[in-house]
């Protein structure tokens, strides 16, 4: 179930502050990062919204969203192997970072938009969907409101599953949109693909973490699993970034396009990504756990 209460930055503090101490005694805007406008009700010691009184918020950090944990704002943060934490961005839509390192993009557009975009290559629409890494499920929520049949969405972390529930942006699998056309389950595709049917889904989203700390999600073995449940003429989008080749000495596009190739797709580059076609598949080979990317 999702967040229900407010949620916080140091410009939603400002301005708290700012309209109480001029004296107003309501102040408008957003508790749910530029979603919905709320009316707040304006007391010296304490401001009203949804029957709910809070404390005003004092010394919140930039680059920080704060949630209400019953006793006072805290950090949408927390620590798993890394520190995982929501971080607001001027488009509204939230990113999220772990151990410091942005996993979404930000600079040019918002997050959401970027996922809308590379999700309209698909055609949504009337689709079966496999989403292999959900994140904050930009790229489930944008199928959704695209008129998806049904969305699978993986996501081996517990720790970005708790701050999807915390993202008003993040789609909510219980609400009456989503009810039985999103599914999401928490756990490793890698592992998780081999069950799935053959020729089971129309189109594909893969955004995998980056090659260092996900090789398996590159490997040849894993792209065979992909065309083996995509379904003839079905679509694939894959993210890989702009990785410098200069500093990195590797050309990943490329080298995603020859896998995905070898697997039975047509390819070519996309956004940030690859763009496939399923022409034919191959038979898969060994299992995940005994071959790595190559």
């Amino acid at each position: 179930m999702s967040y229900p209460g407010p949620l916080l930055t140091r410009d939603t503090q400002d301005a708290l502050l700012h309209a109480r101490d001029s004296g107003a005694t309501a102040w408008q805007g957003s508790l749910d990062l530029g979603l919905t406008t709320a009316q707040v009700e304006l007391a010296r010691d304490r401001w009203h919204w949804n029957g709910n009184a809070y404390p005003y918020p004092h010394a919140l950090k930039d680059r920080t969203l704060y949630y209400w944990d019953g006793e006072a704002f805290v950090p949408v943060s927390r620590y798993g192997r890394a520190l995982y934490k929501l971080v607001p961005t001027e488009w509204g839509a939230p990113t999220f970072e772990i151990d410091g390192i942005k996993m979404l993009p930000t600079a040019r557009v918002s997050p959401f938009e970027d996922a809308r975009s590379k999700v309209a290559l698909l055609a949504p629409r009337g689709k079966r969907v496999l989403d292999t890494c959900g994140g904050l499920g930009y790229f489930a929520a944008c199928c959704l409101q695209a008129g998806v049949a049904h969305v699978q969405s993986f996501e081996k972390s517990g720790d970005v599953l708790w701050l999807r529930t915390l993202n008003p942006w993040s789609p909510d699998p219980g609400s009456q949109d989503a009810h039985a056309r999103f599914t999401i389950t928490h756990g490793d595709v890698a592992n998780a693909i081999e069950s799935l049917p053959s020729a089971s889904f129309d189109a594909i989203l893969h955004d995998p973490p980056r090659f260092g700390i996900a090789g398996e999600l590159y490997s040849q073995v894993f792209y065979d699993q992909l065309a083996r449940v995509l379904k003839r003429g079905g679509a694939l989008f894959h993210y890989t970034g702009s990785p410098n080749k200069l500093t990195t000495g590797r050309d990943v596009p490329r080298e995603v396009s020859r896998r995905l190739e070898k697997a039975g797709f047509k390819t070519r580059l996309a956004l940030d990504g690859v763009l496939a076609t399923r022409i034919h598949a191959r038979t898969p080979g060994a299992t995940l756990s005994r071959i790595g990317p190559r």
